[in-house]
């Protein structure tokens, strides 16, 4: 069964949010100890009121943040559902993972930035250990797991967002809102490194998420030009809610060395700027840039669809033009829990709808781990990619002694040395 094969395999995820990923029945035991506000206290109730298949739209599915985020504010929880969050990665044979949260959602007058950072890395440090001690890892038959934190930051926020946005506010009311959250940006770049630098934390790299409308990536330069000149790779989520232009000052204003969904790269139609006279011509050429650099897509199929109910059927997403464009893409989860999904079920989803096999298949699978931002040395990093690599090999020559081929060994990706 291509299921199977598939749950086998080892996998990355490099764009999933952790606080889109609690588990539910942790999220009800918190909300219960600590009295928080739940639509209902019972999995099956969560998961008729707010953790739905389907979405009106991406403020409705944003609505489900309002609930993990209040028990995500102290040290304990953070570690615990970072804990619980890898060994639900582990469990479906995702071997890395980028974990990326928003820290200034989380800190607060009892908990500093390093104390919220450090919390997440210990609960997924904890369940690395476990199973990097594991007879399987040690004996070398199965990769062994490792992680990266992404620091997301916010393109705009408000009153009421968290305790740390509050306090920001109210230290600079007098200041233009487009300053402020330019300014929170830059505090956060530096606290990150700050953090990194001090603990020794896989940190890895430095994100931008919210509304793109409104709120151009060209505001946060300075912050992005900060995480850039002291090492820390760049991605950003772009083109989810916007058009190319969205994309386009992100690779170029904030050194992206990623894109967040990058859904809207093609729709030349959404192209805002009066000054771009061929707007058809402006995203060939943008989608070329992309393409030579080998800046790849984080894609997040499920989560596309139930942002942006308009696209309709799977088979429309913009995947199949990334692909037919020769894109370095890789499949992600986006949120485990929001979307109820995980990334064998994404994988899945892409064989389904758009034939995904053969050397497409390995691929996106190699891509996962070549484009990371892997913690270690860059050594560290090809040598680990190689047993990926072998182990997925042997599992493929198992699978095809007993089925029809799906997925041809030698591929593009893999022999790719860039």
């Amino acid at each position: 069964m291509i299921e199977d094969f598939i749950r086998k395999i080892p996998k990355s995820d490099l764009h999933v949010h952790l606080d889109g990923s609690v588990r539910i029945p942790t999220l009800i035991d918190i909300s219960k100890k600590q009295k928080l506000k739940l639509p209902s206290y019972t999995v099956e109730g969560l998961n008729k009121l707010l953790f739905k298949d389907n979405y009106e739209s991406l403020v409705d599915y944003l609505q489900c943040f309002g609930f993990t985020i209040p028990a995500m504010q102290t040290p304990e929880n953070l570690e615990r559902i970072a804990y619980e969050f890898a060994k639900d990665n582990i469990a479906e044979g995702v071997c890395y993972v980028e974990v990326r949260f928003a820290p200034q959602f989380h800190v607060n007058k009892k908990m500093d930035f390093e104390a919220t950072l450090a919390s997440v890395a210990k609960g997924m440090e904890r369940a690395q250990k476990e199973y990097n001690n594991s007879a399987k890892v040690k004996s070398g038959e199965f990769p062994p797991f490792y992680y990266g934190i992404i620091v997301c930051a916010m393109r705009a926020f408000g009153k009421g967002f968290s305790q740390y946005f509050d306090m920001f506010l109210d230290a600079h009311r007098y200041s233009d809102s487009t300053m402020v959250h330019a300014l929170a940006s830059y505090e956060l770049a530096k606290a990150t490194i700050s953090v990194r630098d001090k603990l020794g934390l896989p940190i890895v790299g430095f994100d931008l998420a919210g509304a793109e409308a409104g709120n151009p990536a060209e505001d946060h330069k300075l912050a992005y030009q900060f995480a850039h000149k002291h090492f820390l790779h760049a991605t950003v989520h772009a083109g989810e809610a916007y058009g190319p232009e969205s994309i386009f000052q992100a690779i170029t204003d904030l050194y992206a060395d990623r894109i967040g969904h990058g859904y809207y790269l093609f729709a030349d139609d959404k192209v805002a700027d009066p000054e771009i006279e061929n707007p058809k011509a402006y995203v060939r050429q943008l989608a070329q840039y992309i393409a030579d650099r080998r800046i790849t897509i984080e894609v997040c199929l499920t989560s596309n669809l139930q942002t942006n109910p308009s696209i309709g059927d799977i088979t429309k997403h913009q995947f199949k033009k990334m692909m037919e464009a020769k894109l370095s893409t890789t499949l992600c989860t986006d949120n485990r829990t929001v979307s109820k999904t995980n990334v064998s079920k994404e994988i899945l989803l892409a064989i389904k709808a758009f034939n995904l096999s053969g050397e497409s298949l390995k691929d996106q699978l190699v891509y996962g781990f070549k484009r990371s931002f892997f913690p270690g040395t860059y050594a560290e990093k090809r040598q680990y990619v190689r047993q990926v690599i072998d182990r997925y090999e042997l599992l493929e020559k198992e699978f095809l002694k007993k089925n029809k081929p799906v997925a041809k060994t030698g591929s593009k990706a893999a022999k790719d040395k860039r």
